[in-house]
């Protein structure tokens, strides 16, 4: 399923005129060859105003929130199940420890 997902999102960034991206990564440059960072622009963020700051805040989260791929109603639906099936296992684990030492406790401790 998870090659199908993939070529499903390879072919949605085609058509939405995205290059398609190619298998061969990049080779790193070592750190002598890098370039020299650029100076840090003015930005709505670093100003004093948090008004500014806040709508800065809240447009880039909205603009994150979009680059998020958001699951299927099944993947949540597994993923509940999953969780619920591991809450149980370990609670019946938890009372079966707390059975066994709290005898423990009852009749060797406090005698």
């Amino acid at each position: 399923m998870a090659r199908q997902t993939r070529e499903e999102r390879r072919k949605r960034r085609e058509l939405q005129g995205a290059p398609a991206a190619s298998r061969r990564r990049e080779v790193a440059r070592p750190s002598s060859v890098t370039e020299a960072p650029a100076a840090p622009a003015h930005t709505p963020a670093r100003s004093g105003n948090p008004v500014v700051r806040f709508f800065h805040f809240v447009g880039e989260s909205y603009a994150e929130l979009r680059k998020v791929e958001w699951p299927r109603q099944q993947q949540v639906i597994q993923g509940t199940v999953v969780v619920l099936v591991a809450c149980i296992l370990v609670g019946f684990y938890l009372w079966g420890a707390d059975q066994v030492f709290k005898r423990l406790v009852e009749n060797v401790l406090l005698r």
